[in-house]
């Protein structure tokens, strides 16, 4: 019987990732393979999905200023969750990381706790939260801060606060891993040498955990750009962003082909500008920090 011994040494991490890359294939790539070939396909109002070959389905998405309202309201709401998350979770991470046992754990479970919960079952909250006759502006009523109940509820701000309360623990769990490699040693140093606590945060501290900030801003903007049930259910229908826009075309008009062409759109642009974005920030930190 053949092993790993007996193979080329070049071949074993193939034959060891080879599961791994046959799963990715399946439940990946050969999705978004057929996705790409319906966007392709001719809608009938009769008929259904045609065989027929047509590129009218993304000119009707890039060409109707209907489809482009909605993907620059989908980029503004995913830079705006992308900017909260960075000044929310980096401070709440540093601060993490400097506290003691076992209140450090403690603080860590109660951040990273709302991924154990259904993004449903939060979003639903987050609506009780928000609601006219809700715990928020009950607060603030009974505080006289306001007079009327504030419209939070399908409304871009309440999508923001409902979606970075979401993605805010995945920005946590990027700069907490590299903040975990920092060597407290090295900070202790440039305050020795006189440097001010801002000094040695902004040229010792800061561009150590950037590669975290960096890989936690392109996992929130990915999410928060293709979010489904949190602007479903708090935008509502009107509040439309592009995943709720192709859901609707595929279960609401039942054209795939138009819907197929959306989901595809919003893929490439979602690679383009987290690949852009990226590259971009690493040289500008890099011409800074050098």
């Amino acid at each position: 019987m053949a092993t790993l011994d007996d193979a080329r040494p070049g071949a074993a991490p193939w034959l060891l990732s080879g599961p791994a890359l046959l799963l990715f294939i399946g439940l990946l790539l050969v999705p978004l393979l057929l996705t790409l070939m319906l966007s392709f396909r001719v809608f009938s109002d009769t008929a259904g999905v045609l065989p027929a070959f047509t590129l009218g389905n993304y000119w009707e998405v890039i060409s109707d200023p209907y489809y482009g309202t909605i993907f620059l309201r989908t980029a503004g709401l995913a830079f705006a969750v992308t900017l909260l998350s960075i000044v929310l979770g980096v401070p709440e991470t540093i601060v993490l990381a400097r506290m003691k046992r076992p209140w450090q754990s403690l603080c860590l479970l109660i951040v990273l706790g709302p991924l154990l919960i259904s993004v449903v079952v939060r979003t639903l909250g987050w609506q009780i939260l928000l609601g006219n006759n809700g715990v928020l502006n009950n607060v603030l009523q009974a505080l006289h801060v306001t007079d009327e109940p504030i419209r939070l509820v399908f409304t871009m701000t309440g999508v923001i606060i409902a979606l970075t309360h979401v993605l805010v623990p995945f920005m946590v769990m990027s700069v907490w891993a590299t903040m975990q490699k920092l060597d407290p040693q090295v900070e202790w140093a440039g305050r020795s040498l006189g440097g001010s606590p801002f000094a040695v945060f902004r040229r010792v501290v800061l561009p150590q955990i950037m590669p975290g900030v960096l890989s936690g801003s392109i996992i929130v903007f990915a999410l928060s750009a293709s979010a489904f049930a949190t602007p479903a259910l708090i935008g509502g229908r009107r509040l439309k962003v592009v995943a709720t826009a192709a859901y609707d075309e595929f279960l609401g008009t039942l054209n795939w082909p138009l819907g197929a062409s959306i989901a595809v759109l919003l893929l490439i642009a979602n690679v383009a500008i987290v690949m852009g974005c990226s590259r971009l920030a690493e040289r500008r930190f890099r011409h800074i920090f050098d």
